[in-house]
């Protein structure tokens, strides 16, 4: 699955566009690596996310499609 893709159904980001955005800006690593938005992502990648001062990191534990706010927060952990 795309990585802005994921970001949006896992709700790490709220909006694909902004997903979208924070890759282009370099802002999101997979594996220690800076990744664009198009990268495929799987399950056991290790996300970093930086929001300002704030770093997010999060291991993928599942890939889906489609996921309902509750199942959301099963997609990943955070680290």
């Amino acid at each position: 699955m795309r990585l802005d893709k994921f970001l949006k159904v896992s709700r790490l980001i709220k909006r694909r566009t902004v997903a979208n955005e924070a890759c282009d800006a370099g802002r999101v690593m997979v594996n220690g690596k800076v990744a664009k938005a198009s990268q495929n992502v799987k399950a056991g990648d290790v996300l970093e996310i930086a929001f300002g001062t704030k770093t997010v990191k999060a291991e993928i534990l599942e890939v889906k499609d489609t996921a309902r706010k509750e199942e959301s927060k099963e997609l990943f952990r955070y680290l």
